[in-house]
């Protein structure tokens, strides 16, 4: 009996199973059909659920949307603002409310503003208890400012109801391809993209606020607001002028190598950056190609639309990523010979060197095994250099005997002194990784030891190099490089002060001076003699770097140098990366650019002619003075519209200045045309193209000739 038992229980036990297996299936079958059935009426009818929901709730909420701070260069012109726009909003259920309404309503929209009225109507007839219907989209202040002049005539437009305007800010950037590689743009989103606006996106970015409405309980429309927090602005360490000299000739110069040799751009990459030696502010940084930070995503100044619309997506995302790109921080290439003024400064810093030593040079050097060549090897060699004499004369087997003679040890710490293989921490996005690209003490030979004295064999890049440069002739203090001197409010109200930062001691003022010395002989006995500008003394040093795989007969030249030569205020770095031209080792290309560049930044900063200009550089001072005005007065290219902003206590619009006139009142109500004027290299004062007037750069205002003194040749 009690194995029957045993057997009718396990049978009960599997029956209420199966049971509850088809109980399970039921209930999940059914829950799979109440899915489909949510995910069917999601699709077709989700946004008119919705609309009926918010339709139905007795209150309102607004996001009140904050504005992005603006960037300005170091004599507060504008570099990127955001400007007021307005969003035309239609509430069907106020048109609706009288019939009185519906067409003095449509007629107004149909006359002031450019809109589909067809949809319009439909919308509100068929949406009768909508309060929220976006017409149109980043309207400017002048396109609804008629709309707003005929609602100040309260007989004519007393039965024009239910229209309303929701503010929003464009970022607009007045210049153009000025600045694009440090100022970045914002994304659609309204978050920063590249160089400073991504750096800063924090800082530029407020707070958005809300406003709040809702019935009490005697159906009383009550509204609560939380402002808004704008974003502060940014006041620059760029000299606007400036950059546009730099940026002007490095066009220039890609104009003229442009499908030299082989079809494309005058060159890879042009890169320059000009920094105070003594603080460690950019005054300009620019590369080439560059483009038009109102249109990122515009290739057409590259490639013809056929070959724009032949491109796959990842093509067309690769070339945008390569055009955004900031060559001066992002890139890196071995420096060349722009590195042996570090490596005789170490030699003398660390005593291993007195400056009295020489050496012979027939043509190369045999280290490990290897033969190293320097590079007049075809013509014997550099024959016997002092110290002195390698770095004018770029004798690569002297300095490979010097960093024998240094150690490796020694090499290296100065290196990281240097900076080199660790990030500048400049204040940009995109700032490229070198620690990967240098040699350590496990992998540096006595080779690799000798072809870093000369800057082949590592990697930098163009802001590491001249920001350690800076160091070599300024007495010895590394600076951190940065691109903003201060943080302010709306309202001009200093936030923060952003001050030099001395990180650390390099070498000793002794030094110092000794590297000026033998860079000012680099200009005037040795290879950098093209480099400088009539009227002046500078100093330097060339560069010139074999790029991988060795023997293509591809180089990267370079000039890196300061002015003036006995008192550096300034130092320059100019990169040329494989230029379109069938003899790319001309180092020559790299000094002749500096010297343009230095020819107007010079004046226009007040550092004067010191030296005799001689009839041929006076002939081509009017040279270059004459293509200057050409530049500036070819026909201007279209040029993005900006708009007022303003608004009343309401949210309504009201009329405002345009970006031209808010920059205009911050720099007492002038014509900030003027600060695009070129240099005139006698005087350093701005000069106006179409009147031949001398423009004070830093008032704009007319100058006579006869205040001015003229220089003695």
């Amino acid at each position: 009996m009690a194995n029957r038992s045993e057997r009718e229980e396990r049978r009960f036990t599997i029956r209420m199973q199966k049971k509850l297996v088809v109980l399970f299936g039921i209930v999940l079958l059914a829950f799979v059909g109440l899915s489909l059935r949510l995910i069917y009426i999601n699709r077709d009818n989700g946004e008119q659920y919705k609309k009926q929901v918010l339709e139905q709730q007795e209150y309102t909420s607004k996001t009140l949307v904050a504005r992005r701070g603006d960037i300005f260069d170091s004599n507060g012109n504008p570099l990127a603002v955001s400007e007021k726009i307005y969003n035309l909003i239609i509430d069907s259920k106020v048109i609706n409310d009288k019939e009185a309404y519906y067409e003095p309503t449509m007629a107004a929209l149909d006359k002031y503003f450019d809109i589909d009225m067809n949809a319009v109507r439909k919308w509100v007839k068929e949406n009768p208890k909508s309060a929220y219907y976006v017409a149109a989209k980043g309207l400017t202040y002048g396109e609804v400012e008629g709309y707003l002049n005929f609602m100040n005539d309260e007989t004519a437009s007393k039965n024009v109801k239910g229209i309303w305007f929701e503010d929003n800010y464009k970022r607009n950037y007045p210049n153009g391809t000025l600045a694009c590689d440090i100022i970045g743009f914002t994304n659609a989103d309204n978050n920063g993209a590249y160089g400073l606006e991504e750096y800063y996106d924090d800082v530029l970015n407020g707070t958005p606020g809300r406003e709040y409405g809702y019935l009490d309980e005697d159906e009383n429309l009550e509204r609560t607001t939380k402002p808004a927090v704008d974003g502060y602005s940014l006041v620059t360490t760029i000299d606007a002028t400036i950059q546009s000299i730099v940026e002007r000739n490095l066009k220039s110069f890609n104009d003229t190598y442009a499908n030299r040799a082989r079809e494309g751009l005058g060159a890879n990459n042009l890169g320059c950056i000009i920094m105070d030696v003594n603080n460690g502010d950019v005054l300009a940084m620019a590369s080439y190609p560059n483009f038009d930070l109102n249109n990122p995503k515009d290739l057409s100044m590259y490639y013809s639309q056929e070959a724009i619309d032949a491109f796959t997506d990842e093509e067309y995302y690769e070339k945008l990523n390569g055009l955004w790109k900031n060559f001066c921080i992002s890139e890196t290439y071995e420096p060349g010979s722009t590195m042996k003024p570090f490596t005789v400064a170490c030699g003398l810093e660390s005593g291993k060197l007195t400056g009295n030593e020489s050496y012979t040079c027939t043509g190369a050097y045999e280290v490990a095994d290897k033969k190293i060549r320097c590079h007049n090897y075809k013509y014997g060699g550099c024959g016997t250099v002092n110290v002195k004499q390698a770095i004018e004369q770029s004798c690569n087997v002297a300095l490979m005997q010097m960093s024998l003679t240094i150690g490796k040890d020694i090499f290296l710490q100065y290196q990281q002194n240097y900076n080199f293989g660790l990030k500048t921490n400049i204040d940009l996005a995109g700032e490229a990784r070198t620690n990967t690209v240098v040699y350590n003490s496990s992998n540096m030979r006595p080779a690799e030891l000798a072809t870093s004295s000369f800057g082949q064999g590592f990697n930098v890049s163009m802001i590491q190099m001249i920001t350690g440069f800076c160091s070599l002739i300024n007495g010895g203090y590394y600076y951190e490089p940065h691109m903003v001197k201060k943080i302010v409010s709306g309202s001009g109200a200093t936030i923060q002060n952003i001050e030099p930062r001395v990180l650390r001691r390099t070498i000793s003022t002794s030094t110092s001076n000794t590297i000026i010395d033998y860079c000012n002989g680099v200009v005037t006995e040795g290879t950098g003699k093209a480099a400088r500008p009539a009227g002046y003394r500078i100093g330097g040093k060339t560069g010139t770097a074999e790029t991988l795989p060795r023997g293509n007969n591809e180089y990267v030249v370079s000039f890196m140098g300061y002015a003036p030569a006995d008192n550096p205020k300034i130092a320059i770095y100019v990169v040329i990366d494989r230029v379109n031209d069938w003899v790319q080792d001309n180092v020559k290309l790299a000094c002749l650019l500096t010297r343009d560049i230095l020819t107007e930044t010079l004046p226009y900063m007040g550092i004067y002619m010191t030296e005799p200009i001689s009839e041929k550089e006076q002939q081509e001072l009017a040279a270059k003075q004459l293509e200057i005005t050409l530049a500036y007065t070819a026909p201007p290219e279209e040029t993005t519209e900006t708009s007022a902003e303003g608004e009343n206590a309401e949210g309504t619009p009201t009329e405002g200045t345009t970006g031209d006139d808010a920059a205009s009142e911050q720099n007492g109500g002038l014509n900030l045309q003027w600060k695009n004027f070129p240099v005139d290299p006698a005087t350093g004062y701005l000069k106006d193209p179409a009147t031949g007037d001398l423009i004070d750069p830093d008032t704009g205002q007319n100058m006579s000739r006869s205040d001015f003194t003229a220089i003695d040749g």
